[in-house]
């Protein structure tokens, strides 16, 4: 799972990038973007977020290859 933001809640206050011990958070075009490998699921993010603009998701999963 991985943090993600719902852009038509976000204010862009940068909140969520303040709280992140990781700062798997970076601002893009005035809105805070998740990088997913560095996000530890801590939802310190989610948190602090006053609109509700954040949620967390998990990864599609990678099927081995048949050989």
């Amino acid at each position: 799972m991985a943090a993600f933001i719902l852009e038509k809640l976000c204010h862009g206050c940068q909140r969520c990038l303040r709280a992140c011990p990781n700062e798997a958070i970076k601002m893009v075009a005035h809105l805070p973007v998740v990088h997913p490998e560095q996000c530890n699921e801590c939802e310190e993010c989610m948190e602090v977020c006053m609109h509700g603009a954040i949620a967390f998701r998990t990864h599609p999963s990678i099927s081995p290859s048949s050989g």
